[in-house]
Order: structure tokens, then C-alpha cells, then sequence
């Protein structure tokens, strides 16, 4: 199965000639010869340009490749101009699929007649995308104006023919890649694997929006919809409708006179609130889920939307970030060094100095450029690689962390190309970190922790003699163990002895004879 689905991929990428992207001399004459012989298909949309038909061939390789679409739309800084716009087409714009099929469905989810819920159901689209579609409708009991998300129909074997390939690549590079096992390539698929399954689980969408939303109650920055839990199904989700200007449309919001760098920053400030603050951010933030509220155009606010990827650190994850971001902004390679280390991310055995002079090559080259134009993303993702080389284990919540970094920033300097993270994100972290580990935080830890004290100290004694019982319990059996090996060593000494006597008799024997 994987390998016809490879020959699809391939073939597909043939039809659409997207050899086209590679440079002329990667592609000798025959190898372009053979690989006709192998894909031969008829061409398609020959006379739509290079990105259209970028578009279209990762549209018809299903959900997995659409997102891959999506995520690289964002990087306007490193694509063309044309092929941006078109992949940025698939952030709400893939090809939908029949409206009275989506009111079926509906039906069969809540077990009632569309027109038991809902009035005004328009059984066209208001947008689709990779994994569901996007209908409108009334609340019958409220009249509130509502959205209704759906799966789309018999979605899962595109979606596991993928991932097996997937699966199937991670193993291969692990197996023949050198130092292929520390890059864990098999975790980050079965991780991709969950967080996909999860978008597919719109009762877990739900639950993830009703949490977003509570963080950013009354926020100025951040706007999340209100969701219908009572309504929401595994196959369907029920949210208020929001009306905003798409973030993608940059021209419109420059025509009502949005404060760009404001809202630039707002961006910012919205990931690493997100992340540092609650814990818990939106991963998938392609300009397709990001709309913007310009009823004031002097104090512009998100809205964010399709909050199915989440991610959640550990907190030690969370505090070694935390350290490193800082630590990058300070120019103090000894600490990014030190901090890898610690966290153990790379080996504890790792050689600070050669950690620290690598860490230093990657970055100081980047600070010889004006800050505005250093890519934050791009250097966490080089100071990854570099730690590659010192044996790192790939995180992959870090992984789903560096993409959202990625997608914020690519829609920060597509809004505000001037965006200055070091102003923004330094600030932030400071503060946040030393809230978050002061003394006088940790003291207040302390003394919250001290009715868990009145419980444990009293039991402290009996648990001390247990643990003394326990400890003279094994201690005795150790010493039985290590009598029987000795014994063991004897019977085997005074078995290899009696061997020897027999073999020296026979050979005297066969020396008589």
C-alpha cells in the first residue's frame, strides 16, 4: 500500500510538471527521459502557471499535503510572490464538496431534521479547507447567527495512506541515516499522527476552543468564538459567527487605517502569551483560522478560529525555553549552551565549549543584520540543527512550537515588514520569568504548599520505618541471592574440575592404546 502511494505522489507531481520547481542541472537529460517512462500521465492544467499547479496537485494528494500547502504559504519572505498567493488559496479555499451532503450529515449527527436546530441553512459553503467545511446558518431558539463546521465524508483513508508513507520514510531514515535514531523521525510522525486524529475529533475542537476562549475573556488582543457544546458532535461543531477582515488581506485592512505594527505586535504577544502565560496555544495559526476585528482601527484585535491543534509544554520545556529565548536575545551563547544541556535536550556528557562556540557561529552572522530583518524562527530552527550535530533528541512538542513561531512570524512581517520581536517578545519573557520564578514567588509556593505538609509530616515516621523495614528485607534477600551465585560458582568450579579429570584420563588412555 505505501508503495502505490508513493507512485500517486509521484505520479501526480509529474502530471502537474512540477519538475519544473527543481533547478535544470539537478535534472540530467535521462533521468528526465526515465522518470516519463515510469509517470507517464497526461498533463494537467498545462497552461496555469507554476504555483496554480502547485495548488492543485497538493488538492488532489488530499488533507496531509494541503496543510503542507498552508504552512508554507505563510513564508512570503522565501517564496515567490505568485506561488505564495496561490498555496495561500488553501487556507480556505479548497474545492468543497456537495452542501446537501453536508446537511445530511448534520441531520444524522443530531438525529433531528436540519430545521429542528437551525433556519437559514445555506447549503453553500461559506469557506473549505483540508479536513471540513464551513455552512452558516440561524439558531432557531436565539436567532443568533451561527457556523457550522463538517468533516468531510470518507476523509480517513487519504489521510492513513499518507501517514503510512509517512511512517514507512521515518523508518527508512532511521534505519540507514547516521545518527538517524536521535532524530526520533518515528515519534514526530505517530505525534503529527495524534494531532491530526485530534482535528478529526471536532468534540476535542470544541473542548479546546471553550479553554482558548476562557484565557482571553475581555482580552484586547485576542477574540475567540463562542462554542454550542450542547450541539457539538464528533463529525460537526456549532460556534458563534465572527466577522472580521481575513489577516491574508492585507490591502483592506491598509484601507480602513489598521494600526499594522500595532497589530503586528498583537501577533506577538498573542503566541507568547499563549505560550508562557496559559500553557496552551493555538498550533495552527495559517492565515485561513486568522481573521482581525478593525471596529477600531486604532486598537485592532484577532480572532482566531479552527482551534482543533493545540500545544501544551512540560514545564520544565517551558522554563528552558524560556531560558533559551532570553539567553538568544542576550547574546550569551554560554547560557544557550547551558541550557541545552540542562534540559537534556543534548547529552549531559556533551562538550560545553565546542555546544557553545557552534551556538555562536549560527547567530552572530544573523546580528550583523538590522534586528528587524533577523527570522526569529529560522534561528531557533538553525540553533535545533546545531544541536543535532551534538547528539540532540528531536522534541517534538518543540517541533509544533517551532511551526506556530514559524506562522506567526511569516504573518508579522507580511503585515508589518519592519516587525522587531526583540522589542516585543524581550519585554514579555523578562517579565514573565521573573513572575514566574522569583523568591518571593517561590516562597509563596512554599507557604501554599504547607497544608500538604500537615499531612505528610505526621506520616513521616511510619514511613521511615517502613522504608528502613523494606531496605533490611531487600538487603536480606540480596544476601541469600549473592550465596546461591557463590554456591552456584562453586558447583560450576567443581563441574569444570571433573571435566578436566575425565579429558586428562581419556587422553592417557588413547596415549596407552
Amino acid at each position: 500500500m505505501t508503495f502505490f502511494r508513493l507512485y500517486k505522489i509521484l505520479t501526480v507531481f509529474h502530471a502537474y510538471r512540477l519538475n519544473e520547481l527543481l533547478p535544470a542541472h539537478r535534472l540530467s537529460k535521462w533521468l528526465r527521459f526515465l522518470l516519463l517512462c515510469l509517470f507517464w500521465v497526461k498533463p494537467k492544467a498545462k497552461q496555469q502557471p507554476i504555483g496554480e499547479r502547485l495548488r492543485l496537485a497538493l488538492q488532489e494528494l488530499g488533507p496531509v499535503w494541503i496543510k503542507f500547502g498552508q504552512m508554507i504559504s505563510t513564508r512570503r519572505d522565501v517564496l515567490p510572490k505568485d506561488i505564495a498567493n496561490a498555496l495561500a488559496k488553501l487556507q480556505d479555499q479548497v474545492d468543497p464538496f456537495d452542501g446537501k451532503i453536508a446537511k445530511q450529515l448534520i441531520e444524522q449527527a443530531l438525529e433531528q431534521p436540519i430545521d429542528y436546530y437551525f433556519t437559514n441553512f445555506d447549503e453553500k459553503p461559506l469557506a473549505s479547507a483540508s479536513i471540513a467545511q464551513v455552512h452558516t446558518a440561524t439558531l432557531k431558539h436565539s436567532q443568533a447567527e451561527i457556523v457550522i463546521k463538517v468533516l468531510r465524508p470518507n476523509i480517513m483513508p487519504a489521510i492513513q495512506a499518507d501517514i503510512g508513507l509517512m511512517y514507512w520514510v521515518a523508518k527508512q531514515f532511521t534505519k540507514r541515516i547516521r545518527f538517524g535514531e536521535k532524530l526520533r523521525a518515528v515519534e514526530i510522525v505517530r505525534d503529527y499522527e495524534s494531532t491530526l486524529l485530534k482535528e478529526l475529533d471536532l468534540l476535542q475542537e470544541a473542548y479546546n476552543t471553550a479553554r482558548l476562549r476562557e484565557n482571553f475573556i475581555n482580552s484586547n488582543i485576542l477574540y475567540i468564538p463562542y462554542v454550542y457544546q450542547e450541539l457539538c458532535r464528533k463529525n460537526i461543531l456549532v460556534e458563534e459567527r465572527v466577522k472580521g477582515v481575513p489577516i491574508a488581506n492585507v490591502e483592506q485592512l491598509k484601507q480602513h487605517n489598521v494600526d499594522m505594527k500595532l497589530l503586528a505586535q498583537r501577533g506577538v504577544q498573542a503566541f507568547f502569551t499563549q505560550v508562557f502565560r496559559d500553557n496552551f496555544f493555538h498550533a495552527d495559526m495559517h492565515p485561513g483560522n486568522i481573521f482581525v476585528d478593525i471596529s477600531d482601527p486604532n486598537d485592532p484585535r484577532y480572532i482566531g478560529i479552527d482551534c482543533a491543534i493545540v500545544g501544551i509544554l512540560s514545564n520544565d520545556d517551558q522554563r528552558y525555553l524560556a531560558e533559551n529565548f532570553l539567553a538568544f536575545f542576550n547574546r550569551d551563547y554560554r547560557k544557550i549552551a547551558e541550557t541545552y544541556i540542562a534540559s537534556g535536550w543534548v547529552p549531559e556528557t556533551t562538550d560545553i565549549v565546542a555546544l557553545e562556540r557552534a551556538m555562536r557561529n549560527v547567530c552572530e552572522p544573523a546580528f550583523a543584520k538590522p534586528l528587524a530583518e533577523i527570522s526569529f524562527s529560522h534561528i531557533l530552527l538553525q540553533l535545533f540543527e546545531v544541536a543535532r550535530q551534538f547528539e540532540m533528541d528531536i522534541q517534538p512538542q518543540l517541533i509544533l512550537l517551532e511551526k506556530t513561531l514559524f506562522y506567526i512570524e511569516g504573518l508579522g512581517r507580511q503585515l508589518y515588514p519592519e516587525l522587531d520581536l526583540w522589542k516585543t517578545a524581550k519585554p514579555f519573557l523578562e517579565k514573565w520569568y521573573e513572575d514566574k520564578y522569583s523568591a518571593q514567588k517561590l516562597l509563596q509556593q512554599a507557604w501554599e504548599s504547607l497544608p500538604q505538609w500537615r499531612i505528610i509530616l505526621p506520616q513521616l515516621p511510619a514511613k521511615l520505618n517502613d522504608y528502613e523495614r523494606i531496605t533490611k528485607q531487600m538487603n536480606t534477600q540480596l544476601k541469600q541471592i549473592n550465596q546461591e551465585l557463590q554456591q552456584s560458582k562453586k558447583c560450576q568450579q567443581y563441574l569444570m574440575t571433573i571435566l578436566a579429570l575425565v579429558s586428562v584420563a581419556g587422553i592417557a588412555l588413547l596415549i596407552i592404546h
